[in-house]
């Protein structure tokens, strides 16, 4: 475990094995494991002697027992350490709030990588598209961090290469343009691989939406199999169509945070590519996933609201239904199945980036449910297999309808909307503010009934 926060994964599936190889895992694996009795830290040393102890001393000051500690060389401040640790809460959670706040003092910086220390407050949430810079990286593993199975562990130069990756995302600010990345003659090949068995399989496996906009991407974005299209180029197209733009992400992202994300339609994207020992595996996200699975879709409008009412809903929202709102995401954006002209299709970036389990999902082997936003978020699922239950929309309009019926269901004292024109989300709570969106929507009624009476002469 990492911080005592076991990470979620799923196995691609090799058309020649029931269990390995395949495709991608999904974005779910940015989405940690929630775990109550814990709170997680990271916070920077100032650079004193005996900072470090003075930091210890207060957690045993106030009682905060540390279940987990690690250092490393701090991507922030160059020269410095920071810590990563994860404290056991107690009935008495003020005590670990008055520690965080002595921390404050003692240190550079300090990033509460998991909110719910203070059960009363309303959870943080960005306000401008530009304030995701700040938990872009708190992230629980770097680029070149990688466990002892995963297949580049004991290669020195992939794990360099996997820095590299993670460096550009780091150093990723809200504005700036996406370095663009020279790949090598072996990445091309493994993505050559994986886009080769897929295209295969997308006429008659994918959604409607989805095959109409893989040939503009093959047009626009260099979608090919000797060429791995550039995440700016592919943001840019997606803005043009429906707003939505990627983001480097160095490492793994809490649910809460990765799902914020998706309220401003940016979606967290890696820009590596799995070991090419083994192309048709990979124990997590990679540019394979992103670009073949996710981001073909992101350019439908339907779908791409479908997706931001999941983010949207869960600002300010619990844990518990931050949690429950990950795992509709998990049935849907990852996993998902709709019925076009009465047949079953896939939707899902888990599947359509996975040649093995693209297969399996249409087959008659696993069960297949209709999507409810309130049963569904309380399905349990395996990580490292393929889904014996997947859940199915029959349009991406009534999924968005049900979404935005639970998302009502969330207890908190507001309603939120986004505003496009700003980038920014607005917290409805106050009388003046429903007011103007009341005349907002007046004007769109307007315009919408002079429209229609033109069209009807």
């Amino acid at each position: 475990m990492d911080a005592g926060i076991a990470k979620k994964r799923k196995l691609d599936v090799n058309e020649n094995n029931d269990k390995g190889g395949g495709g991608s895992s999904d974005h779910t694996s940015y989405l940690h494991e929630k775990n109550e009795n814990h709170v997680t830290l990271m916070f920077g040393l100032k650079e004193e002697v005996g900072t470090l102890a003075r930091c210890l001393k207060l957690f045993e000051k106030y009682n905060v027992n540390l279940a987990h500690i690690e250092s490393r060389p701090s991507k922030r401040i160059i020269g410095s350490y920071e810590f990563l640790v994860t404290c056991e809460k107690s009935s008495e959670d003020v005590d670990l709030v008055k520690a965080i706040d002595e921390l404050h003092k003692e240190t550079s910086y300090v990033h509460v990588l998991s909110r719910s220390h203070d059960p009363n407050a309303t959870p943080w949430f960005p306000n401008k598209m530009q304030d995701i810079d700040e938990f872009a990286n708190n992230i629980l593993s770097y680029g070149s961090e990688l466990d002892s199975d995963h297949p580049g562990f004991t290669d020195t130069v992939y794990r360099a290469r996997r820095k590299e990756f993670a460096d550009i995302a780091f150093h990723y600010k809200h504005g700036k343009p996406i370095p663009h990345v020279k790949y090598t003659e072996d990445e091309i090949k493994t993505w050559g691989t994986i886009f080769r068995k897929l295209t295969e399989l997308y006429p008659t496996h994918a959604c409607r939406e989805f095959n109409h906009v893989f040939p503009l991407l093959v047009e626009n974005c260099g979608f090919r199999e000797d060429n791995i299209p550039q995440l700016q180029e592919v943001s840019e197209f997606l803005q043009d169509c429906t707003g939505f733009r990627l983001r480097p992400v160095a490492g793994l992202l809490s649910s809460r945070d990765f799902l914020a994300g998706l309220a401003f339609r940016v979606f967290h994207s890696t820009q590596y590519i799995r070991h090419g020992s083994n192309p048709m595996y990979t124990p997590e996200p990679d540019v394979c996933h992103e670009l073949l699975g996710h981001v073909p879709l992101f350019a439908d409008p339907r779908f791409a609201t479908f997706s931001q009412e999941i983010g949207l809903a869960s600002l300010g929202a619990p844990d518990e239904y931050v949690e429950k709102l990950a795992t509709c995401y998990w049935f849907t954006v990852e996993f998902g199945l709709c019925r076009q002209q009465g047949k079953i299709k896939a939707y899902g970036a888990g599947l359509l980036s996975s040649f093995g389990e693209l297969q399996y999902c249409l087959s008659d082997k696993p069960e297949v449910k209709s999507f409810d936003p309130v049963k569904t978020a309380e399905q349990k699922y395996p990580i490292t297999e393929f889904q014996p239950i997947y859940f199915l929309s029959e349009s991406f309009d009534l999924a968005k309808e049900k979404m935005r019926a639970y998302a009502s269901t969330i207890p908190r004292p507001f309603t939120v909307r986004y505003n496009p024109y700003t980038q920014s989300v607005e917290v409805l709570n106050k009388t003046e503010q429903l007011k103007d969106l009341a005349l907002d929507i007046r004007g769109d009624l307007n315009t919408l009934i002079d429209a229609m009476n033109k069209v009807d002469k």
